[in-house]
């Protein structure tokens, strides 16, 4: 009988997350949880603690975490410095209300790491820091339109929602176009859009459809030329993929640029930086037809600067990124000979946010960043491989992201890489014999 996650085995060994999902599905809508990519069948565990790179669940199993809240985690969880920050600032006070020190040394930070940060503004989340640079945008340029790139995500909110036909969407302004320079100056020459929208790495978490660097060393020419403004959405890959995130890696400037997930040490925050000319017109000394007002109750709050502080210091030297980015690649290494030496056709790919894929490989990269495939559809097709395939994991006590990545992080060892490992080799045989492997 194949090792299935609806056996008898995982309901025995997770009876109070079965109580506790009964319960969940009487008080919120979506099918019993919180995040579309916490729903799985029959239910995903519940959380009672975590710690470095493991977390628990009620019914005591461990699990090794590669989830590290969906990318926020680079020092892995309860980093000391971040719960010492927030311990300390909780007693000091939650919410001022009004200015405060934490803020402008917060600032100070990213602008010191981040070279394209001239002017910074905070908010609740990434998601209202790309709201907030459509607006500034379209003020800037006097434009409306929204050009973005396929397969990109930037949010739930109307004119970022992905898919565009996602029901109840208002995206008139917004037109999408393909990885492709001669279609992209196409669109660009109509001198309609106030802003160009992108994803670091690329498409789906830092790049499961990834960008290719020469191709996103050429869009800043393109934009300036044509007076649209470039938004890089750096909400995963911000500190994570360098001290200066995606853009300090491929070396580009662009004109504004939305952060969170790390830059805040695992609390909810958001921050928006960019041209001072542009970042400007949040000023109440612009004249009153171009200001920009900002308001928002969370915005700077103590208790996240404090976390912010914490994170953002212990990453400045690059140490935990190279340290993760190490961990990814050996995990790389040693998965692919594992699909290779059980014929499975997929690989395993990316940086510090590795990527599974199952499909034909067409091609050896010279580098294992890069899927063995250049067609988006073969990427992201195989779901209810990967799927199931995660769902093998989990029964071995390891956790992955959405059932398709693993998120590494600085807390993560060799040890448990090893046992990641040994588990992805222990599923392939009852993935194959399940009618779901492609050997």
């Amino acid at each position: 009988m194949p090792f299935d996650l609806f056996s008898e085995k995982y309901l025995n060994t997770h009876l109070k997350s079965s109580e506790l999902y009964k319960r969940a599905k009487a008080v919120f809508a979506g099918d019993g949880a919180t995040h579309f990519v916490r729903i799985m069948e029959p239910f995903r565990p519940y959380i009672t603690h975590a710690l470095g790179s493991k977390k628990w669940d009620v019914d005591g199993n461990e699990y090794i975490d590669y989830v590290m809240g969906h990318g926020a985690l680079l020092q892995g969880h309860a980093y000391p410095p971040v719960v010492k920050a927030i311990q300390e600032q909780a007693g000091k006070g939650l919410h001022y209300g009004g200015n405060h020190e934490l803020e402008v040394e917060w600032a100070e930070l990213i602008r010191s790491m981040v070279p394209s940060a001239e002017k910074v503004e905070f908010f609740a989340c990434g998601q209202e820091a790309n709201l907030m640079a459509i607006r500034l945008s379209r003020v800037f340029t006097g434009r409306k339109k929204i050009l973005r790139f396929s397969e990109n995500f930037h949010g739930w909110a109307d004119e970022l929602v992905w898919p565009q036909t996602s029901p109840g969407a208002v995206t008139d302004h917004v037109r999408i176009v393909d990885w492709d320079l001669n279609q992209l100056e196409t669109e660009l020459a109509t001198g309609k859009y106030a802003i160009l929208m992108m994803e670091g790495g690329g498409a789906h978490m830092t790049g499961q459809i990834p960008f290719d660097f020469d191709f996103v060393r050429e869009i800043p020419g393109l934009t300036r030329k044509y007076g649209t403004v470039w938004h890089m959405d750096e909400v995963v890959t911000g500190f994570r993929d360098s001290v200066g995130g995606f853009q300090g890696l491929v070396n580009v400037r662009p004109d504004v640029t939305s952060f969170g997930k790390i830059i805040a040490g695992g609390l909810g925050a958001g921050a928006l930086v960019g041209r001072d000319e542009i970042m400007g017109l949040l000023s109440s000394r612009t004249p009153a037809d171009k200001t920009v007002l900002h308001s928002g109750t969370w915005n700077a709050n103590p208790l996240t600067a404090a976390a912010g502080i914490a994170a953002l210091t212990s990453l400045r030297d690059g140490a935990p990124q190279k340290k993760a980015n190490e961990l990814a690649a050996y995990l790389r290494k040693k998965g692919n000979e594992v699909l290779k030496r059980n014929g499975v056709q997929g690989r395993l790919y990316g940086r510090s946010i590795t990527h599974i894929y199952l499909g034909p490989v067409e091609s050896e990269p010279t580098e294992d960043i890069f899927p063995p495939t250049k067609d988006p559809l073969k990427i992201i097709a195989g779901k209810p491989q990967k799927s199931r395939f995660s769902q093998y994991l989990l029964q071995a006590g390891i956790v992955l992201l959405a059932g398709e990545m693993f998120v590494l992080s600085s807390a993560h060892t060799k040890e448990d890489v090893e046992k990641t490992v040994s588990a992805l080799e222990a599923a392939l045989p009852a993935l194959i014999s399940d009618g779901r492997g492609n050997p």
